[in-house]
């Protein structure tokens, strides 16, 4: 029987499956229950049928998994099971994994670049048994979920996975000798083991997030920890999802310094990174666009405080290249302003506000029509509306959907003419419209004959029609990214709706400047049935609300990449809209904002429960 390494950790009970597990978790704080050791020790029978590898079950990222070595003599069904459980273990150079292997796969194997996600278990079953002459196959099967590609950047798929692993004796011991070429990794082991973090790059001169996923301990090829595997990520540059519309302030080539396995944090709350030469003679603008990359990535990793990051030149003796504040940095990444208002429409019509800085749950926000052309006497009926970043101005769609107008939320005077006219003749053909960062305005016109998404630059330039490659279905509403990097299409099909997040390319300034596009889309809730509303949050995470095959309607926050990152809201489900703030003031936070046909306009405050604040309001709206 194996015996701990750690002197703090006990054996806990073993993991489920019909062969008996041969992992073992250990708990530091879970002491007085090495007896369930022995009733986890259970032998496993060669038998050639279809065995099922069980997940994880209930496996938290606290619990620490180990793979146990092969046993003496043990089959090749032995060595198969021992080996795919010893790939979901927390031993931090799969060493463990590795003992299943010949000598030459270990030293050949790096699983460390790539991770496949399966929705469950592995089925595992012989193709060749222990007495053909050339060696016992056992081929594995499960499904997708989604891969992590060698950029640690996650992506949803669907299909069949399928491996063969050929066996051989090596010093009359079974042992696998084609390995994955990649980790294999149930999902619920997938959630233990790894943990979802933002590298940031510049697009425009505003930072966008670019998820990635790193393990939660120390990686198994670099050995680094958390931290600075997600530093050294950043250096190797974006996503290749994300990487046409990005910039990196980083000279091609940087690295950290050689031998740098951790990075930490002094007593001034500062963060100092030792690079490679490939920095040393960069200009100060540059290094500080360096840095605030840097500290934007980091500060979501610790619960501790960053003010600020150092950089340090290659020499070895800590001679700083350059530093940032958090102060600083804010003016650089050109992040949303917080937003003074919240909107929605009203009962009559009208696009009234709500001020953000009410307190308490006694206190009712005041509602008032926004100032300018829109609060003229016998005002302008409004269907929807979009509010700019700077809250200067109001993009609204009339009611029936027959014009997009841009209208100044100061002044008075007539309305102007419309920057979109609806091109169809029934009413309703214009979806509610939204801002990007670069002060674009998206809309989609429903016309049957010449369906399409248009794109207003600055609000006020001439209309260009969108190309979506490879849209299929009809797109019933839209959300542009605060970054202007991405937008999210909820598209209709079937009589379903789908959330696709799609890249938005602009030509340099060289290029057509009218032939702005959006590519690659990519399924943003692939856990979802039906999607019913949605809205961008900070980080470059969305909240939608849909529900599971299946399940209620339900609200969740999930990366762009498709990923889920949060728990479910309360009470979600009567939701037909919803909005959030696209900054995020961790002095004041904002509140969540929903439309439900029963109660209006309801707010959800952080660690509160949702309230209404508008009975006869909806179409509640962000700035953005």
């Amino acid at each position: 029987m194996p015996t701990p390494t750690d002197a703090d950790a006990v054996p806990g009970r073993a993991r489920a499956g019909a062969r008996g597990r041969r992992l073992r978790t250990l708990r530091a704080y879970a002491l007085g229950v090495a007896g369930l050791l022995l009733a986890g020790c259970a032998s496993m029978p060669d038998h050639g049928e279809i065995r099922r590898v069980q997940a994880s079950q209930g496996v938290d990222s606290q619990v620490r998994v180990f793979g146990v070595p092969p046993a003496d003599k043990a089959s090749a069904g032995e060595i198969v099971d021992g080996f795919l459980e010893a790939m979901t273990s927390d031993d931090p150079q799969l060493e463990t994994a590795r003992k299943y292997l010949t000598e030459d796969a270990a030293k050949r194997w790096r699983p460390g670049t790539a991770v496949t996600v399966l929705s469950a278990g592995l089925d595992r079953f012989p193709v060749r048994t222990e007495k053909d002459p050339d060696g016992p196959r056992w081929k594995v099967a499960g499904k997708k979920l989604a891969t992590v590609d060698e950029r640690s950047a996650y992506q949803p798929e669907s299909g069949d996975y399928t491996e063969i692993l050929q066996l051989v004796q090596e010093d009359k011991q079974w042992r696998i000798s084609s390995p994955p070429s990649s980790l294999v990794l149930s999902e619920s082991d997938f959630q233990r083991i790894y943990m979802p973090v933002n590298k940031y790059y510049f697009a425009g001169g505003t930072l966008v997030a670019d998820p990635v996923y790193v393990r939660q301990r120390s990686d198994p090829d670099s050995r680094m920890d958390p931290t600075t595997q997600t530093v050294q990520s950043l250096l190797a540059g974006p996503s290749r999802w994300l990487a046409p519309v990005v910039e990196s302030s980083f000279p091609t080539g940087t690295e950290l310094r050689q031998g740098t396995k951790s990075l930490s944090y002094d007593g001034q709350n500062t963060l100092r990174v030792p690079l490679n030469d490939k920095t040393d003679n960069v200009a100060s603008p540059q290094c500080q666009k360096m840095a605030t990359q840097l500290l934007y990535t980091v500060k979501e990793l610790t619960a501790s405080r960053l003010d600020r990051v150092e950089l340090l030149r290659s020499d070895g003796k800590s001679s700083s290249l350059c530093s940032v504040t958090e102060v600083t940095a804010a003016v650089i990444a050109n992040r949303p302003r917080t937003p003074e208002y919240q909107y929605y429409v009203d009962n009559q019509d009208r696009l009234v506000r709500m001020k953000l800085d009410v307190t308490g749950e006694d206190q009712q926000p005041k509602s008032e029509p926004v100032p300018g052309p829109l609060s003229a006497p016998g005002g302008f009926k409004v269907g929807s509306a979009a509010v700019s970043y700077d809250e200067r101005h109001a993009a609204v769609v009339s009611q029936g959907g027959h014009g997009l107008y841009v209208v100044p939320l100061s002044g008075s005077g007539a309305m102007p003419q419309p920057v979109l006219p609806a091109k169809g003749a029934k009413p309703v053909t214009l979806t509610a419209p939204s801002w990007d960062a670069a002060g674009d305005l998206w809309a989609v016109d429903h016309d049957p004959q010449h369906p399409g998404l248009w794109r207003v630059p600055g609000g006020t330039g001439v209309p260009e029609k969108v190309q979506v490659a490879g849209l299929d279905g009809r797109i019933s509403s839209l959300k542009a990214s605060s970054d202007g990097a991405r937008i999210a299409l909820l598209v209709e099909k079937e009589g379903r709706k789908k959330l696709w997040v799609g890249r938005i390319e602009r030509p340099d300034a060289q290029g057509d400047v009218s032939a702005v596009s959006v590519r690659e889309l990519r399924p943003a809730a692939p856990q979802m049935a039906d999607v019913t509303a949605m809205s961008w949050a900070p980080r470059g995470r969305l909240l939608v609300v849909g529900r599971e095959s299946g399940g209620v309607v339900q609200a969740r926050y999930m990366l762009a990449d498709g990923s889920v990152v949060a728990a479910s809201l309360p009470g979600a489900t009567g939701l037909i809209a919803v909005a959030v703030p696209a900054s995020e003031d961790e002095a004041k936070p904002k509140p969540v904002v929903g439309y439900s046909a029963d109660d209006g306009i309801v707010w959800l405050p952080p660690g509160a429960q949702w309230r209404t604040v508008a009975p006869g309001g909806r179409d509640p709206v962000y700035p953005g």
